[in-house]
């Protein structure tokens, strides 16, 4: 079985300093949680960027910053910056991160709702308009895949000569308003996926570890980080995004997984 690539979700969009004190909101803090999740054992750092009071930006010149910040602490971790930004944004504004040439950036391959009145837009013509500038830059997509119908827009977009085989994709279970995050629809999903494919998983908020544990056993990848889960267990917040890996090296440990580095990653996702 291939080394284990944990990817670690720093900030996202929506939490605040409200729900965990942690929660990093400015450069500097940035680079501190993504130095923590790489010290231990992070290989990817899935950034979003703020401004300094908390509002969510895809501001290009913001990520430059939070890159160079990045790479000053951890000099060859991966960055692979959200093209998702936050619920709202336009197209244009969530592509501006793909200017900078990443090794690899997320393409949500869907529309769902986010809770409450929120909708998550992903159209089929945003799709093919996101696949077409990575594929022009030479950006890897990670594909965002919440229910097991954005497995198949994907494909679509792979038929369309738009997505390069071996396809990466990121199963996000346990979003208010998709697929429930259960073992079974774990199981289901990266059934669902090409026999070459690599994958992640990512469990929203109680379900983060458990839907680890099984990506462990099966093969596949993993992602923590306070974009997803706060909490290191029941009532306890978690202190950093290093403590949300520590826990999954542990559980991988015990499950006899070694932990890629950021070589191994990028041999593993053919970066």
């Amino acid at each position: 079985m291939e080394k284990l690539i944990i990817t670690a979700a720093i900030s996202g969009a929506e939490v605040t300093k409200e729900m965990n004190p942690a929660v990093p909101y400015t450069i500097e803090e940035i680079a501190r949680e993504a130095k923590s999740a790489y010290d231990a054992g992070a290989s990817v750092i899935h950034l979003h960027v703020r401004w300094d009071n908390g509002t969510p930006t895809q501001d290009k010149g913001r990520f430059k910053e939070a890159f160079h910040a990045i790479h000053n602490v951890c000099p060859d971790v991966i960055i692979l910056p959200s093209t998702g930004g936050a619920v709202g944004m336009t197209a244009e504004e969530r592509l501006q991160p793909i200017d900078l040439k990443p090794e690899i950036a997320t393409l949500d391959c869907g529309t769902c709702n986010f809770g409450g009145d929120d909708i998550f837009v992903n159209t089929e013509n945003m799709n093919i308009a996101f696949a077409e500038k990575m594929l022009a830059m030479g950006v890897k997509p990670e594909l965002e895949v919440f229910e097991k119908g954005m497995i198949d827009n994907a494909l679509k977009l792979y038929k369309k000569g738009l997505l390069k085989a071996p396809l990466h994709f990121n199963i996000v279970l346990g979003v208010n308003g998709a697929m429930a995050a259960t073992t079974r629809d774990l199981v289901y999903m990266a059934g669902s996926l090409p026999s070459d494919a690599t994958w992640c998983a990512t469990g929203i908020g109680r379900s983060e570890f458990e839907l680890a544990a099984v990506a462990i056993v099966m093969g596949g990848n993993v992602r923590v980080g306070f974009e997803d889960n706060l909490y290191l267990e029941k009532g306890v917040l978690a202190k950093s995004n290093g403590e949300l890996v520590t826990k999954v090296v542990k559980m991988a440990n015990i499950l006899k997984r070694e932990i890629a580095s950021p070589a191994d990653a990028r041999r593993i996702l053919g970066l």
